[in-house]
């Protein structure tokens, strides 16, 4: 990044693109609204239980297995419920993306699903199979630096000229109240939790999940987990403002955020009990056991929730305890190269 590479931070008065700190809270039956929207063509995904995880904890780990979205990913949800949302006049007009890639892929499928047109930015270092999922839905893919200060601004100018809809990643309202649909499936499906741990990076899914669990299950801890490498809602959340880091280098690619979204953080920072931060290695050794133990290839940013819980695992003791996977987009070469080491 080319700015100071000191912490920096900012509060609600502060300039920004998108959104203030007085973005509206969510609310459930908006989320429900939305659930009936995404029902056309989101997967209602699985639950999975490890009894070799349950034991290692002595807790109850009941886990949202995201992979097995559409697209490979969480980001189905909400990328589906803004392009349906969208007048049809305004659809027809294509829509354009800018992701580390399970955004992009989710975002390109979509379009497909409405016959319209995509074009999706991504860095040049995007992992292969997100790509690969963005080109398979036939949406244009136009590489970026992954250290440009402002990777919107692109993608930004060429909506505006051709007309399209750019769709954020997670500040958009429509976007959050999909991915809100993962908390509402899960509480259907297993009940009241003591805490939902769900991976960090702008912050959509958790906002969504938070405002939902917030009515349905209010005695549940929300919390967040992110790379140590990348802890600006960590950091955010200690400092009471939104604070800026370096581009962080983590192998969680689809977690390596500067800072959590304004419009979000004016969410997650009533609702979000705590953030937990997860090395790489630990990263690394949940993938693992994800593996071995339910024989699910789960990318690094989606195993982040596992980690947190095989870090600390004395603090899970006699709980039942939800965790979000948050994707599986990573091919097994990839896979492989990070697990046996």
């Amino acid at each position: 990044m080319s700015h100071d590479p000191s912490v920096s931070s900012t509060g609600a008065g502060g300039s920004t693109s998108s959104g203030s700190a007085a973005f509206p809270p969510i609310e459930l039956a908006e989320i429900e609204a939305a659930a009936a929207v995404i029902s056309a063509e989101a997967v209602r995904t699985p639950v999975i239980v490890s009894s070799a995880l349950d034991e290692l904890l002595g807790a109850t780990v009941l886990c949202k297995t995201e992979a097995r979205q559409r697209a490979g990913s969480f980001k189905f949800r909400g990328a589906y419920h803004r392009v349906a949302r969208l007048p049809e006049d305004v659809r027809a007009r294509g829509v354009v993306a800018v992701s580390s890639g399970n955004h992009g892929a989710a975002v390109a499928l979509a379009a497909k699903l409405f016959g319209v047109p995509a074009t999706i930015h991504v860095p040049h270092d995007a992992p292969g199979a997100k790509v690969a999922r963005i080109e398979e839905a036939g949406a244009a893919v136009v590489r970026f630096d992954r250290l440009i200060p402002d990777r919107e601004a692109v993608p930004r100018a060429e909506a505006a000229a051709s007309g399209a809809t750019f769709i954020h990643p997670f500040e958009d309202r429509d976007v959050m109240l999909g991915q809100g649909t993962a908390a509402i499936e899960l509480h259907g499906q297993v009940g009241d939790l003591d805490a939902l741990l769900v991976p960090m990076s702008g912050g959509g899914l958790m906002a969504g999940c938070a405002s939902a669990m917030s009515v349905m299950a209010p005695g549940c801890s929300m919390i967040g987990v992110e790379p140590a490498a990348g802890a600006d809602t960590q950091r955010s959340l200690e400092a009471g403002a939104i604070v800026s880091i370096p581009q962080p280098s983590t192998i969680a690619d689809g977690l390596a955020m500067t800072s959590p979204g304004r419009n979000t953080f004016s969410i997650n920072s009533k609702l979000v009990e705590r953030v937990i931060t997860v090395s790489e290695d630990e990263i690394v050794d949940a993938m693992r056991l994800l593996s071995d133990e339910v024989d699910l290839m789960i990318e690094p940013s989606g195993a982040v929730g596992v980690a947190a819980m095989l870090a600390s695992a004395n603090d899970w003791r006699g709980q039942r305890i939800g965790v979000i996977l948050s994707g599986g987009n990573i091919d097994r070469q990839a896979f492989d190269g990070l697990t046996e080491m």
